[in-house]
């Protein structure tokens, strides 16, 4: 009979045969499966060092930000003193210029060119300030959701006149696109940034195109390396066909200071302000350029969910005071003399203190109404916020502005203003603090009166 439980002998040799190539399968697997375990092992590897790359930038960009924000508050303060003290003396020099006839003496010409560019330079310093509280995220945003299209469209005029007519400015707008959050100045400054960068790597002439589009970011795209969060977004693409730049150039181009400009040319806070915007906006910004093949920025903004409210048009400075009553509250002596001499000069009773406390207990002892509190934020002993609350515990119907140059902090959530809450930024004009002024003060109090144009002044103060 024949026994199935035995190989024959023609099974045994088949067996023999295949013992060798069973066992180069099986160490080949083993191998396999080591592989794929080692591959394994230096991703994971690959993902912490990334990750601790970017906690480690995010750390010294955090300590930047804190840089950024003190020396912002004693700057700004020292910023608004010039420009307004600038302003003050530009008025009289060109009272005195008009004074003296049809040939004023050449002392007060030369003066007032002086005064120019004293003022220029201030506001240089102040813009440079502001751009460095943006990159820092430490900025005031006035958020609205926007239709990116609008905001490209308002601004194409200007960006056109900023790149001159040795550049053609093309754009591709989707036309339908996803409503997103952002502040609308902010996202101007971004496209004009880009710009500008734009046509300097464009010196002979060349094209720039923008366009835009509705896209949505699924695993597969982060798996590819996307930094845009999951789910809708809208795309901005900003290329040209300028000089381009080597992967190790293109690699800092969002580091502040970082410029490859020749003679320092530019601040190198360009990039690095846009990076801030979009970053505050929730949103991402990739650079792609080679050598010779030009260079394109890909913005991606994610969509939001909150419905669009229509924004107030501002109410320009068509009010002339009656003694309305002001009291000002600044830590820094110089800052609180100039703005008492503001308000003073348009026609504003003003009583002064220098710290929260002060200003309570003035406020206490007053008789009279106090309609108007303008406040630092950030000062020694009680933040501006603290001394709005307690005020009003004193005097119910006052009304308030707060000033500061780095408001963040106490003011906003997530960068965001406050609703109800009217700041005016340092360095501030007399024109932006009166207007301001004029628009909480709008309609409360029965000594307005309204006029046309300019605001009356005082004579004396």
């Amino acid at each position: 009979m024949f026994d199935v439980g035995k190989p024959t002998g023609n099974r045994r040799a088949a067996a023999r045969r295949a013992g060798p190539a069973s066992a180069t399968r099986a160490a080949a697997s083993r191998q396999g499966t080591e592989d794929k375990a080692d591959a394994e092992r230096r991703a994971d590897r690959e993902a912490l060092e990334r990750k601790e790359r970017s906690q480690a930038q995010a750390q010294r960009l955090e300590s930047l930000g804190q840089l950024a924000g003190g020396v912002a508050h004693d700057f700004n303060n020292l910023l608004a003193v010039i420009l307004n003290y600038v302003s003050f003396v530009s008025e009289e020099v060109a009272a005195a210029t008009a004074a003296a006839g049809p040939e004023p003496a050449p002392h007060l010409e030369e003066a007032s060119a002086d005064l120019a560019q004293i003022k220029k330079a201030a506001e240089r310093a102040a813009e440079l300030t502001h751009q460095l509280l943006v990159f820092a995220r430490r900025d005031v945003i006035r958020p609205q959701v926007l239709d990116l299209d609008s905001v490209i469209t308002a601004v194409e005029e200007m960006l056109r006149r900023t790149i001159g007519e040795h550049v053609e400015l093309v754009t591709s707008l989707a036309g339908d696109l996803w409503p997103i959050l952002a502040d609308p100045g902010q996202l101007e400054q971004v496209l004009v940034n880009l710009a500008v960068n734009a046509r300097d790597a464009m010196p002979t002439g060349g094209t720039l195109s923008i366009d835009t589009c509705n896209i949505t970011v699924d695993a597969d795209t982060i798996a590819g390396g996307s930094m845009a969060r999951k789910g809708r977004n809208v795309r901005l693409r900003v290329s040209d066909t300028g000089t381009g730049m080597p992967a190790e150039v293109a690699q800092h181009v969002f580091e502040p200071f970082f410029t490859t400009k020749p003679d320092r040319g530019g601040t190198g806070l360009g990039l690095a302000t846009v990076y801030g915007i979009l970053t505050q906006a929730g949103g991402t910004i990739r650079i792609y350029s080679e050598p010779g093949a030009g260079t394109t920025f890909t913005v991606t903004l994610p969509v939001t969910a909150e419905a669009a409210i229509p924004i107030a048009e501002s109410v320009p400075y068509q009010r002339a005071p009656t003694g309305e009553t002001v009291l000002i509250v600044e830590d820094e002596e110089a800052l609180r003399e100039v703005t008492r001499r503001i308000f003073a000069r348009n026609g504003y009773q003003v009583i002064t203190a220098a710290n929260g406390r002060d200003a309570l207990r003035i406020a206490g002892g007053h008789p009279g109404e106090i309609h108007l509190l303008v406040t630092d934020v950030v000062m020694p002993h009680m933040l501006g916020r603290e001394v709005a609350e307690k005020m009003r515990l004193i005097k119910p119907e006052i009304e308030v502005v707060f000033m500061s140059g780095y408001a963040r902090p106490v003011l906003a959530s997530q960068g965001r203003l406050d609703p109800g809450v009217a700041l005016v930024e340092k360095p501030f004009s007399e024109a932006d603090l009166l207007a301001t002024a004029a628009q909480v003060l709008n309609g409360h109090f029965q000594g307005f009166t309204t006029i046309e144009g300019t605001p009356r002044r005082r004579l004396a103060e």
